[in-house]
């Protein structure tokens, strides 16, 4: 892994779509043990994967990952507890809001 350079490479991945009333998600699982640290960014190949409603749909892909370079990952893991807080700032009120 370079200073300022990225590097992709490719893996096997399951991704399970949930559509029911308990549950919405959408989970990647790396089929061959790859782990993502931060900064790296995922792309699922292939088509859309819709799950209809009272449904869980589970499919074989293959995604893209592309690793942050050693600058990227340094800014990440500098910057990540900022944003992080970002996250928190919310409230709950009873009120309507007009």
């Amino acid at each position: 892994m370079g200073l300022i350079l990225r590097e992709k490479e490719t893996a096997p991945c399951t991704v399970t779509i949930s559509h029911r009333f308990e549950e919405l998600s959408a989970h990647v699982r790396f089929d061959n043990g790859a782990v993502i640290h931060p900064g790296d960014t995922v792309e699922v190949q292939g088509p859309e994967i819709m799950a209809p409603y009272g449904e869980i749909v589970e499919e074989k892909r293959l995604a893209t990952i592309t690793r942050a370079s050693k600058l990227e990952r340094l800014w990440t893991r500098s910057t990540g507890d900022f944003e992080f807080m970002e996250l928190c700032e919310f409230s709950f009120s009873n009120e309507v809001m007009s």
